[in-house]
C-alpha cells in the first residue's frame, strides 16, 4: 500500500461540553494531518496529486475558517471536538476525492500537545 500526507492549519473557536458542563468558547489555530492511501499508483505513479489534495482539503476547511464550530452545520446536537473535527473532515474529504484513494487517517491537534485521530475503516482503502 502506499500512503501520501498533507498538513494544513485552520483558525476558528469552539467550545465543547464536559461532563454537563459547556467550556467558554475559545480560538484555536487547528492543525490537520491528513494520510490518504492507495494499493496501487496512479497512471503518474502517485497517490494523488498534493496539489489536488491540499485544494480539496482547503475547501472542507473553508466554511470553518474564522467561524465558531458551535454553529457548523456539522456539529448541530453534537460536541465539537477534535475527536468529532477529525471524523467530519475526514468524511467531507473522502467525498470529495472519490474511489480512487482513500482516506486513512485525520489528525486534529487543537493546542500543542493536544490531538485527536480519527482511523477510518482498513476496508474503506482502494
Amino acid at each position: 500500500m502506499y500512503e501520501a500526507q498533507i498538513v494544513t492549519a485552520f483558525r476558528a473557536a469552539h467550545a465543547v461540553t464536559i461532563a454537563g458542563r459547556p467550556e467558554e468558547s475559545h480560538v484555536h489555530e487547528w492543525t490537520v494531518r491528513v494520510v490518504v492511501g492507495t494499493r496501487a499508483l496512479d497512471p503518474d505513479g502517485l497517490v494523488v496529486d498534493f496539489h489536488r489534495l491540499q485544494s480539496e482539503l482547503a475547501a472542507v476547511l473553508a466554511p470553518w475558517q474564522g467561524a465558531d464550530l458551535n454553529e457548523a452545520a456539522e456539529f448541530v446536537g453534537r460536541n465539537p471536538s477534535a475527536e468529532a473535527v477529525a471524523e467530519s473532515i475526514a468524511r467531507a474529504l473522502q467525498g470529495r476525492l472519490g474511489s480512487a484513494v482513500a482516506v486513512q487517517s485525520v489528525l486534529v491537534t487543537e493546542a500543542p500537545g493536544c490531538a485527536a485521530r480519527f482511523v477510518c475503516s482498513a476496508g474503506a482503502v482502494r
